[in-house]
């Protein structure tokens, strides 16, 4: 996950924790060195719909997509959105590949690397939706400046969501969800689109379970989930 300073949302070149795992085999070795330079967002210059996928279109932005289970799910139920996913796991990575090629997501574009990176070079109001599931807690207090739920990476989100966009936030920690809604409640550019505990309490519908929630309840753990609409 990455990390930069609670209030510096321009700090964007420090990644903390491992960024591979296990020894590729030969076909996820494939999987990179073929399927991922030709779907990867581009290095540099301004990133936008039209660059990725050729016409504008509606734009999702993933953040830390893990196995890349939810990316997948939701570009094959808006095969018309275009959706980027940022993660600097390699394993992960090599995952949410096979998910694309099992699928045939034309609709996809990954970044291995630091998603505040990729997300700076957008233009302003120009997503749709913004995802952050069960991000890294970084439970001690001397690591929450790690934490993608702080001010300054917030405020970027907002700037980059359109009006009327929505910033949907899962976890399964109690320590970050109370950092969260301490970083999220009264936040200005956003309203939180709950009424009743349920509303965040229960999955909302084209909202797939990931391997990280289904870990999270083997392990008898709640989860919270969160949606935000730009205002």
């Amino acid at each position: 996950m990455t990390a930069h300073k609670s209030g510096d949302p321009t700090t964007l070149n420090r990644l903390y924790g491992r960024q591979s795992g296990h020894k590729l085999r030969q076909g996820q070795q494939e999987l990179v060195d073929t399927l991922l330079p030709a779907i990867s967002v581009p290095e540099e210059g301004e990133v936008t719909a039209a660059s990725l996928f050729g016409y504008d279109r509606p734009l999702h932005f993933e953040i830390g997509f893990g196995g890349g289970e939810h990316l997948a799910y939701r570009a094959d139920m808006l095969p018309d959105h275009g959706f980027i996913g940022c993660e600097p796991f390699l394993n992960g990575v090599v995952t949410a590949l096979g998910h694309i090629r099992e699928g045939a997501l034309g609709n996809i574009r990954l970044h291995m690397g630091n998603a505040l990176e990729v997300l700076s070079r957008l233009p302003d109001g120009s997503l749709s939706f913004v995802y952050l599931l069960h991000p890294d807690p970084w439970p001690k207090a001397r690591h929450a400046k790690r934490r993608m739920m702080n001010p300054g990476p917030v405020a970027m989100i907002a700037r980059k969501l359109k009006p009327g966009g929505e910033f949907r936030f899962g976890t399964d920690h109690p320590i970050y969800l109370r950092w969260a809604l301490m970083v999220m409640n009264g936040h200005p550019d956003f309203d939180w689109l709950a009424s009743d505990p349920a509303d965040f309490l229960t999955r909302p519908g084209g909202w797939p379970q990931t391997r990280y929630e289904a870990k999270a309840r083997q392990k008898g753990h709640e989860v919270w989930y969160f949606r935000y609409r730009r205002k």
